[in-house]
């Protein structure tokens, strides 16, 4: 299940590049607040990642770094979720997603959901590890593979979904 696709490096120094960032964060900004309306939302549908993971990897590692940081900083502002003793490590996992799915999206040229998994267990692993050190609390840091499979798993599924379906051109 490997498709072409069209992807794009767009430069840190263009407007488009902001521009289609602010789409994918309003997107970062909506998706949470829908999940937060049912009991642990949040936890068990992981949604700041979801457009995070399509910016980085249909429009490269500087829109996916936009969206990576003003999504949790911004939802952190506006709605105190995620809360700022969780900024950290929510910060660090979107950063490592925006890196490693622009990285596997520009090596690669395809979108396959074998390629999606693995950018997400990536993320998800090196995230883990760097929670743990941070809070020391391997139980705490390992929350997402506790609670969150299911929004890695409409990561992997909806991502390549809307990569090849709706972000196709």
């Amino acid at each position: 299940m490997t498709t072409d696709v069209k992807l794009y490096s767009l430069d840190f120094s263009a407007i488009r590049t902001y521009l289609i960032a602010l789409a994918f964060v309003a997107g970062n900004i909506v998706l949470p607040q829908l999940c937060h309306t049912v009991h642990m939302g949040g936890l068990t549908w992981l949604p700041i990642y979801f457009f995070t993971l399509l910016a980085a990897y249909k429009y490269g590692i500087a829109a996916g770094l936009f969206t990576a940081v003003a999504s949790p900083v911004t939802n952190c502002l506006l709605f105190g979720m995620p809360a700022e003793a969780a900024l950290p490590a929510i910060l660090i996992k979107s950063v490592l997603l925006a890196l490693i799915a622009a990285f596997a999206a520009h090596r690669s040229g395809r979108v396959s959901l074998a390629l999606l998994a693995a950018v997400v267990l990536g993320y998800q692993v090196t995230g883990t590890l760097c929670e743990w050190a941070l809070k020391s609390d391997l139980w705490l840091a390992a929350q997402d593979f506790r609670i969150g499979i299911p929004g890695m798993l409409v990561q992997v599924f909806g991502g390549w979904a809307v990569l090849k379906y709706i972000l196709r051109k």
